[in-house]
């Protein structure tokens, strides 16, 4: 599809020239009904349902949001963990041409409003026990109807569920009473696979979120790749996928569901995702691949459960999200073989503006510190921050990534589109990710910061990853983030949290030795002037270390001691 790239000689026959069907996600997965209809799509609660039943449901709740009014065009806003009736419905949306806006189940009223607002969603489906926050925000936004469930209600037998009594202007519905009809059959919509399928948000660090417009061929062509970005030798059919992790979020969705639904695989859906539960799964369920983020990873060896199962079954573990530190890698793979296993765990690296991972190191080809090499028919380059000039081998800049799974763009924020997606002078167009990362001869990629993290202290550029790298390094940290403060002679400060192995140890002679381990490692800037303990480090909902809480505390604390009067 591209020209030459140094990266492609790590790719197996497989692997190029692959095929995209111009199809929905909708009927990608009856696809896989009709080739493997015995197979199961999905367990969820020790109940295994086939892909055969799979297409049932999702007919019958296609079925029953026609009967609410819902047509192509329509918006319906599911706040849900990862649950059979979210992806149920999910589909059932793209049967219709409705688009599906993905939110955190646990958002507040505040942010509901603002989610149901800018998709303009008229239908919602949540977990009964939320429903005070929609009902709060109903006569301020365009939400007409209700549909509420309980997480026992997928399972046979599950009790019949209580709603609440009537509310004026607002429709309640019952999944379970949608689910069992009858209504009237729904045609499938005229929906092209180019045309917005899912909007997804930015993590909002700075501002609002930002919707993330994805259509159907961005999440076809994303999962096509990733799951075909294995090697050979080491695919397993059917991939028995842990599916944990948030389906707010695009590798929940995108890979953890749609990619193995069109693989013919099984999702195992974990709707409370904790490294015992986990454990459990890998363990009972013969599970062989799992994709988390590195903070997972680390508790999940950690975790008694998974030390002590059997963990031959495991083949594939895939981390993204946030930077992977060697020792995490180490410890977790050292669990995996000592238990009978053979992954590796494999650094990837992606975002949401493209669906998710676009990247990943090839499983006979590991390289240290990289996140590894583009999927098949992705371009990527590094080029001269605020340019479209392409920096050499070796250099940094900002990544740039090109491809079929790129995002159309920001829902009704036409300017930040503008400034994320730039037609280049080779006409193509780019997605611009705000992430400084190098790449090295072979086509390698390494990450290096988020561009906006990136701390100026006496002038010079510190990155607080490579920092945090050189902390996890100490044999007694467990976890460290670092970000900049502000100060008047420095502009900004270093300042490092840690959280040790052994909190006992916490104390002016740890952080001292803690700064030194930094000196002996790195250029005196780069090096943390405060080290500050903590028990635990604050997470995003999806399990990534939140700095910018931290960033937050800092600046509230300086403010509130008189030392800070700035705005950042």
């Amino acid at each position: 599809m591209f020209e030459k790239k140094p990266w492609q000689k790590f790719y197996h026959e497989t692997q190029k020239n692959l095929e995209y069907p111009r199809v929905t996600m909708y009927e990608a997965v009856m696809r896989t009904v009709e080739k493997l209809p015995d197979r199961t799509a999905y367990d969820y609660m020790d109940h295994e349902v086939t892909y055969k039943q799979f297409a049932a449901q999702i007919n019958s709740i296609a079925n029953a949001l026609a009967a609410l009014g819902m047509k192509k065009g329509d918006r319906i806003t599911i706040a849900m963990p990862t649950c059979p009736q979210a992806i149920i419905c999910f589909y059932a949306a793209n049967k219709l041409g409705v688009v599906a806006n993905m939110v955190h189940p646990l958002s507040t009223a505040k942010e509901i409003e603002f989610y149901v607002n800018i998709s303009k969603s008229t239908v919602a489906l949540c977990l009964t026990e939320h429903f005070d926050k929609f009902n709060a925000v109903k006569d301020s936004t365009p939400l007409k109807t209700i549909i509420l469930t309980g997480l026992n209600d997928p399972l046979p037998d599950s009790p019949k569920p209580e709603l609440p009594g009537p509310v004026e202007g607002l429709r309640i519905e019952s999944w379970k009473n949608l689910m069992n009809g009858p209504f009237p059959p729904a045609p499938k919509a005229e929906m092209g696979t180019d045309e917005m399928a899912a909007i997804l948000y930015s993590g909002g660090t700075t501002g609002q979120p930002k919707g993330i417009m994805l259509s159907n061929y961005n999440f076809i062509t994303q999962g096509t790749m990733a799951f075909t970005f294995r090697t050979p030798p080491l695919r397993v059919q059917p991939i028995i996928m842990v599916a944990g992790l948030p389906i707010f979020h695009g590798i929940g969705l995108g890979s953890c569901c749609n990619g193995v639904f069109m693989d013919g695989g099984t999702s195992v859906f974990i709707p409370v995702f904790t490294p015992d539960t986990v454990a459990d799964t890998v363990a009972r369920k013969r599970a062989n691949v799992i994709t988390a983020v590195p903070t997972f990873y680390d508790a999940l060896a950690r975790s008694p459960v998974f030390q002590n199962a059997d963990l031959s079954c495991l083949q594939i573990t895939t981390c993204g999200a946030d930077t992977l530190p060697r020792t995490v890698k180490q410890r977790f793979e050292e669990t995996v073989r000592r238990q009978g296993g053979t992954a590796q765990l494999l650094e990837g690296y992606g975002l949401t503006e493209a669906v998710t991972g676009m990247m990943v190191t090839p499983m006979d080809a590991y390289r240290e510190a990289s996140v590894g090499v583009p999927f098949p028919d992705t371009l990527c380059k590094v080029v001269r921050i605020g340019t479209h000039e392409e920096v050499p081998p070796g250099q940094e800049g900002e990544l740039c990534i090109h491809g079929p799974q790129v995002m159309m763009g920001y829902l009704d924020n036409p300017e930040e589109t503008a400034k994320t997606l730039q037609k280049h002078e080779d006409g193509r167009i780019w997605l611009h990710t705000g992430d400084i990362f190098t790449m090295d001869e072979d086509g390698y990629f390494f990450f290096r910061l988020r561009l906006k993290r990136m701390i100026k202290s006496s002038g010079m550029n510190v990155y607080p990853a490579q920092v945090e790298a050189v902390l996890y390094q100490h044999p007694d940290v467990r976890d460290a983030c670092v970000i900049g403060i502000p100060d008047e002679s420095q502009v900004e400060r270093v300042k490092a949290f840690v959280v040790l192995k052994d909190n006992t140890r916490e104390g002016p002679d740890m952080a001292n030795a803690l700064i030194d381990h930094c000196r002996e490692n790195l250029i005196k800037w780069s090096c943390p002037r405060d080290v500050e303990f903590r028990d635990s480090l604050p997470l995003t909902r999806v399990g990534k270390i939140a700095y910018v809480e931290l960033e937050k505390e800092e600046i509230e604390r300086l403010r509130s001691e008189g030392k800070f009067t700035g705005g950042k």
